[in-house]
């Protein structure tokens, strides 16, 4: 594995380019905002009407459509949502790309499964941050920086790993780790990652164990407080310092109860399942679900989304942060702003 380091980079590289952000969500804000702190000239590029065009005019970012900003781009960064993608690209991106131009994206989820098809001339590359843009941009007005993945997928003028570098360097990459991977390899643990541990299984874990005690008539505060207000010290110690500088600083109790009932929760069925997830992804199976989902009017996400949202766990759990005001003090979403 290839691990950059923060003398092999060339600023020049990025501050003589005009760099074209299309999209202000997540990932667009962050990037947007730590390349003009680090002295990019920076657009942004969003489509008529939307609300994202104020908080980034309130940020002093000249604001664009699409198609403009595409045109004024030496980089056009694509951080607009996976199923959005592919139709922008070929509607407003593609027709409007000056040659030689150089085309990136945060995920490599459209390129690995052949949505946007670039130019030949285009160099294309991925820098993706490996935390939510909120944390991106956090981290890098504290002086700190995200870890993020670099992947090649073409380059035609024997530049664009050095490009990529350098946009890598002025998003704070740097300031933690840069390292080289490939589109495929970044997609297919990407989707992996989210689906079966991240989110979907975190989140179905926790809501399985708030279930399970409320169920047992235990009081729906505690079971809040057990399995999801407390997951915040365990990822702390886990992010610090991994499995092991968690079990350290746990009670024996503890540590004997993970050690001996954790492989109970997630057993051989469990580890099946995430096989046969990791194979979903790889074949494109989930990649053509998910865009053929979004082309029907995203009625089932739309479904899944609403059921998560009503959940008791979000119900009790919002009125237990409310007498826990200092939460929200320094908090990574601001939905005002981001």
């Amino acid at each position: 594995m290839k691990i950059y380091e923060k003398s092999q980079v060339d600023p020049s590289l990025i501050k003589n380019k005009t760099v074209a952000i299309i999209g202000y969500g997540s990932q667009g804000h962050a990037h947007a905002l730590n390349l003009k702190d680090s002295g990019a000239d920076v657009v942004i590029g969003l489509r008529e009407g939307s609300s994202s065009r104020k908080k980034a005019e309130a940020e002093g970012l000249k604001v664009l459509a699409v198609t403009e900003a595409s045109a004024a781009g030496d980089i056009v960064m694509m951080l607009v949502p996976d199923e959005l993608a592919g139709e922008l690209y070929e509607s407003a991106i593609r027709p409007n790309l000056k040659p030689g131009t150089y085309l990136a994206v945060a995920h490599g989820f459209n390129f690995h499964f052949n949505k946007i098809v670039p130019p030949a001339d285009a160099g294309v590359f991925m820098v993706a941050p490996k935390g939510p843009g909120h944390l991106v941009r956090s981290e890098f007005v504290r002086g700190a920086g995200v870890p993020c993945l670099l992947a090649v997928a073409q380059d035609p003028r024997g530049d664009t790993e050095m490009v990529g570098l350098a946009y890598a360097d002025g998003v704070g990459g740097t300031r933690a780790a840069v390292i080289g991977t490939t589109f495929r390899e970044e997609t297919e643990t990407d989707l992996f990652g989210e689906q079966a541990v991240l989110c979907g299984g975190l989140t179905e874990l926790i809501r399985a164990g708030y279930e399970t005690l409320t169920e047992a008539g235990y009081a729906p505060e505690m079971a809040y407080f057990e399995c999801m207000h407390e997951v915040k010290l365990i990822v702390d110690l886990l992010y610090e310092g991994g499995i092991s500088n968690m079990r350290y600083s746990i009670s024996n109790t503890a540590e004997y109860g993970d050690l001996t009932r954790g492989k109970r929760v997630i057993g051989e069925e469990a580890r099946a399942q995430m096989k046969e997830i990791l194979s979903e992804i790889q074949s494109g199976k989930f990649a053509e679900e998910w865009i053929t989902e979004y082309k029907c009017g995203l009625p089932h996400f739309k479904e899944l989304r609403r059921e998560g949202e009503n959940h008791d766990i979000e119900k009790v759990g919002a009125r237990l942060r409310a007498l826990m005001p200092w939460l929200g003090e320094s908090k990574l979403v601001d939905r005002s702003k981001n």
